[in-house]
């Protein structure tokens, strides 16, 4: 089955002085993708702020394999890797589409906290739920190019 997916072209300004992706942009790619991911999961953002909950990056880290370029297409893949007791931790994987070839990584722990006083607490059951469940198959295509469900 096809993990989680969003499809994001490299924009010029994405880019550094030795043409490739700046490394800093990962960690907007990333948030960008689990964004949407907390869409199709647990009902977006608005909807845990609604139940008084967030979360709190408290680990974030990248691996990079190969250079993404200006106007390449990323496929970037989200899934809950675990979840804990306060906290659950999401994998990023960056790879070029349609070729497949894997760009990076990334691996983020976020800590769950009350909306209102940040202060730490229990993942809610159904949250942990539709964490683990995730949105297998669904694709967000910010890239604008066609997609196949093959792929």
């Amino acid at each position: 089955m096809n993990p989680f997916r969003v499809l994001l072209r490299v924009r010029y300004y994405e880019c550094d002085a030795q043409r490739v992706v700046f490394n800093a942009r990962y960690g907007d790619y990333a948030d960008t993708a689990v964004t949407e991911f907390f869409g199709y999961t647990v009902g977006g953002y608005k909807g845990m702020l609604d139940r008084n909950i967030d979360n709190q990056v408290v680990r974030f880290v990248t691996e990079w394999k190969s250079p993404a370029r200006f106007d390449d297409v990323l496929a970037i893949s989200v899934a809950t890797e675990r979840v804990g007791n306060t906290s659950f931790t999401v994998s990023v994987h960056f790879h070029q589409y349609p070729s497949g070839k894997e760009v990076a990584k990334t691996e983020i722990t976020y800590v769950m906290v009350t909306a209102d006083s940040h202060q730490k607490m229990a993942v809610p059951e159904d949250f942990r739920e539709k964490l683990l469940k995730g949105a297998p198959g669904r694709v967000v295509n910010f890239a604008g190019v066609t997609y196949s469900e093959e792929e």
